[in-house]
């Protein structure tokens, strides 16, 4: 038995080609991100789409220049996900183009979403690689590394927060809401174990001498 000439996988009477089990794939993680935020419903331009992942994916996956989100789209495109046109700006500005979701693409999405293996995530810490390296620095400068790791952590929880907030009253965005919700209290942790972390290092320091001898 063929399947268009490709090789056939599968058991008993459950056949598939190996093409059509793999062609939702060959994606990257970032391509899905996008397609993820167009699967809302809204069309939406480049500018847009920046937008919509600063207010939600940054704070736990990506944070996408320009250039990655338009190198996106047009894969997307060129895939058959995602189609576009170029609309007129009420402002007299030039044209823009805005980007939807096909239903093609939603079929894929859905699919990715549901059957695809969810990637552990990998932490690279900055802060901590710095105070691995403790040894090559000043006391004073890791007190510093984690105080600035402190006040960026508050800084996010409450972007998070702010961000939460002015989403929970759009109906389409309880899960986004949701996914800032665990920002809130990831960047809440992060905050408080650099707290701990600067009374570590505080126990690492010598204790001064007393000036006495027993």
């Amino acid at each position: 038995m063929s399947c268009g000439g490709k090789g056939i996988t599968g058991t008993g009477r459950r056949l598939r080609c190996v093409a059509d089990e793999t062609n939702t794939r060959t994606l990257p993680a970032t391509s899905w991100a996008v397609l993820g935020l167009l699967s809302f419903g809204e069309e939406l331009s480049g500018y847009d789409l920046k937008k919509w992942s600063d207010w939600s994916l940054r704070f736990f996956y990506w944070s996408p220049s320009f250039s990655q989100i338009y190198s996106e789209l047009k894969r997307l495109e060129k895939a058959g996900y995602a189609s576009s046109r170029m609309v007129a700006q009420d402002t007299g500005t030039r044209d823009k183009r805005v980007y939807r979701i096909t239903d093609e693409g939603m079929a894929a999405v859905r699919e990715w979403a549901r059957e695809a293996p969810v990637d552990p995530p990998v932490l690279k810490h900055g802060p901590m690689l710095r105070l691995w390296l403790g040894h090559l620095l000043e006391p004073e400068q890791m007190r510093e590394v984690l105080l600035q790791h402190r006040e960026f952590s508050e800084r996010m929880r409450l972007r998070a927060e702010a961000d939460a907030e002015g989403a929970q009253d759009e109906a389409a965005w309880a899960y986004p809401t949701l996914t800032l919700k665990w920002a809130e209290r990831y960047y809440a942790s992060e905050r408080d174990l650099a707290a701990a972390m600067l009374a570590d290092i505080e126990a690492l320091a010598p204790a001064p001498e007393s000036g006495t001898r027993p």
